[in-house]
């Protein structure tokens, strides 16, 4: 019988990937690589960026050293997991036409891939679950999705060290997990050494973690792992405004504040190349010379492209100012409408990686600010008219 959590320490963290890749699994973890930590493929645990953090900010990301061999102390990178389950671009059919002139469609079969991801952030694991939502949970499922997720096992990692662009708190998805996973590590690095408080959340997590090299939980690691979750939360880079953003978002649409922010906006869609909830895609057809054999692919977009709602008599939305209140208003707001929940989930990646350093909490802030003005002079107007 596995006990309910158990202690690893590097070592066990090491068997943990040959354990999964036994299993057949391909590994896939935060490592160091071209001066970010990205997500990639592991061959051993040895890849993690063991002592390496990160001083992001809007529109800035550095690495740094730490003074300590944490492997998870560091906050999100350039990628998500959206980019292992619904990927940038995938093969939808081909065609060929034989010397005769017919025609073959093939169909492209779901790729068999079966992923293990370590080091799941209680944000990107809040994100996975948006997504699961979006693209198996209704009438319309994209079975490359499922086919892809169905397998995966997950792996998360508490926050102990949030970044300056880091808001989960505010939208209910950190730093501690609380569903959806397999394994849940806290890492914890004291005077008693550098270890993992482990714990499963699955029947595959608990025999996974029945292989492992363990020991039994003890009080003061479990006191260290909760501390350092508990103190991760008082140190939030940034919040969002204490309201119901759905309301802001609905009674905010013609504010001024929207002039203010496109004025800085390129409209380059890095925001939603980056989030790990946005999901939009476009199809593009492509042949070879002779044009007999053809494709389909489908490819990320974004709402920021012009062409994103061309129409026959233009684009619906022809101005930065149109799209880039679209982003935003679904993202925080309309997004409750179609899936239940917020498209948010406070990973700061719009933030850190957008060019200009638009920051969508300082614009829900100002919108909220710009609101509560009008709504005292509102009161002020009909005081003076009694």
């Amino acid at each position: 019988m596995t006990d309910p959590d158990a202690v690893l320490d590097r070592g066990g963290l090491d068997a943990l990937v040959r354990v999964l890749k036994r299993r057949g699994r391909t590994v896939i973890g935060p490592t160091l690589r071209d001066r970010a930590i990205v997500l990639a493929e592991l061959d051993s645990a040895d890849e993690l960026p063991y002592g390496w953090g990160v001083e992001a900010e809007a529109g800035r990301y550095r690495i740094r050293r730490r003074q300590d061999e944490a492997a998870f102390a560091h906050s999100a990178g350039p990628q998500s997991w959206k980019s292992f389950l619904h990927p940038r671009r995938v093969r939808q059919w081909t065609a060929d036409r034989d010397a005769d002139g017919g025609m073959t469609v093939r169909e492209e079969e779901p790729a068999g891939v079966s992923y293990a991801f370590l080091g799941v952030r209680p944000c990107d694991l809040r994100a996975v679950r948006i997504l699961d939502r979006v693209t198996t949970g209704g009438r319309y499922r994209d079975p490359a999705y499922g086919a892809r997720r169905s397998g995966a096992f997950l792996i998360a990692a508490e926050c102990t060290e949030p970044g300056a662009t880091c808001f989960c708190v505010s939208m209910g998805s950190g730093p501690a997990v609380d569903a959806g996973y397999d394994l849940a590590l806290t890492e914890v690095v004291d005077r008693d050494g550098h270890r993992f408080l482990c714990r499963s959340g699955s029947e595959e997590g608990t025999a996974v973690l029945a292989e492992l090299p363990r020991r039994g939980a003890d009080d003061a690691t479990r006191t260290a792992a909760a501390g350092a979750v508990s103190r991760a939360a008082e140190r939030m880079g940034r919040s969002m405004p204490p309201v119901d953003l759905r309301a802001l978002m609905r009674d905010t649409l013609e504010a001024d504040r929207w002039d203010d922010v496109t004025s800085r906006c390129l409209s380059c869609g890095n925001c939603t190349m980056v989030c790990p909830t946005c999901f939009c895609t476009t199809t593009e057809d492509i042949t070879d010379l002779t044009g007999d054999h053809a494709e389909r692919w489908r490819r990320w977009d974004s709402c920021y492209d012009l062409d994103f709602t061309l129409l026959h008599g233009g684009p619906v939305r022809a101005t930065p100012r149109s799209r880039y209140r679209q982003w935003l208003t679904h993202k925080i707001g309309t997004w409750h409408d179609q899936f239940g929940s917020s498209g948010c989930v406070g990973c700061g990646r719009c933030i850190v990686w957008c060019p200009t350093g638009i920051d969508l909490t300082e614009e829900a802030h100002a919108l909220h600010r710009e609101a509560t003005e009008k709504a005292q002079r509102d009161a002020g107007e009909r005081g003076t008219a009694r």
